[in-house]
């Protein structure tokens, strides 16, 4: 199935300063006075102890990596992603913003790097090594965030100079490993939603098998909100059972308020039974 007018393949990768080391000296010490053999443990210093701006800084990292995997599905080991189209402008708003947010923080890193170094230097003690630590502009290459979108590649025009059979061999391949990629992508969509309604079933029994009372909080319903809107952008091949159900769940949490869902088993347990419907209607 074509999918190059449904979706495009974005590729995201953001890179920080590790800041940290091995203090072999104080490993060896630690090691010595345990009686233990000289790989049985492993002293790593922070570069940067006595400031939190490289932490924060790959704290936000994380974040982008976390929200590139909301918006996209798995198409390749390398870190490519698929995108559908529908969410293309958005996705690439945000990532800008985020990427402009993340050079701006990295820049404040550098212009106080070397003051960062001297806050390290008075709570490291004696563990405190200036050649420890690269030069700015060695440390400024350490931070980086990519993006970079690229069409989805299809079976087409191989010009090869090769055998017809070679030729029909390449492109059998091809299609092939193309399908398995396709196949794996639109099996995420239906894991996030089996994975969020066996979520809510599990939160709606009213006790834990301790038998202590179950506590409802609202991402209980705003997670699966927002996931029924990001399906409808997720579900690139148009599969009609991943939309239906979608509608299903979207129905059944239609005008769903936390409040009552805590005060009213009866509310309770009719949304259990309508989520538990669509796990057992379909092949998870």
């Amino acid at each position: 199935m074509s999918i190059s007018s449904s979706a495009v393949l974005v590729e995201f990768g953001v890179s920080v300063w590790t800041a940290s080391k091995i203090d072999r000296g104080v490993t060896s010490e630690v090691t010595s006075s345990k009686n233990a053999v000289h790989n049985a443990a492993q002293v790593r210093k922070n570069l940067m102890a006595g400031s939190s701006a490289r932490k924060k800084i790959s704290d936000y990292a994380s974040e982008c990596r976390t929200a590139n995997v909301k918006h996209t599905l798995a198409w390749a080991d390398a870190g490519i992603r698929l995108l559908p189209t529908s969410r293309f402008l958005d996705y690439k708003t945000e990532f800008n913003k985020r990427r402009d947010t993340f050079n701006s923080m990295v820049d404040d890193f550098i212009d106080h790097y070397p003051a960062l170094v001297q806050v390290a230097n008075n709570y490291l003690g004696d563990m405190f090594d200036p050649n420890d630590y690269p030069d700015v502009d060695e440390v400024r290459s350490k931070f980086g965030f990519r993006l970079v979108f690229s069409p989805v590649p299809e079976a087409g025009d191989f010009r090869l100079d090769v055998s017809q059979q070679d030729l029909v061999d390449i492109r059998d391949q091809y299609e092939k490993d193309f399908n398995n990629k396709l196949a794996d992508a639109m099996r995420e969509p239906w894991d996030r939603l089996h994975k969020i309604l066996n979520h809510i079933s599990d939160k709606l029994t009213d006790t834990d098998e301790d038998g202590a009372n179950k506590r409802y909080h609202e991402s209980m319903l705003t997670n699966a909100r927002d996931l029924c809107g990001l399906l409808v952008h997720l579900n690139v091949t148009k599969d009609a059972e991943l939309e239906q159900a979608r509608k299903q769940l979207e129905a059944t949490l239609m005008g769903a308020d936390i409040k009552t869902i805590k005060k009213n088993s009866h509310t309770r347990e009719v949304m259990k039974r309508n989520v538990d419907a669509i796990l057992e209607q379909y092949k998870f």
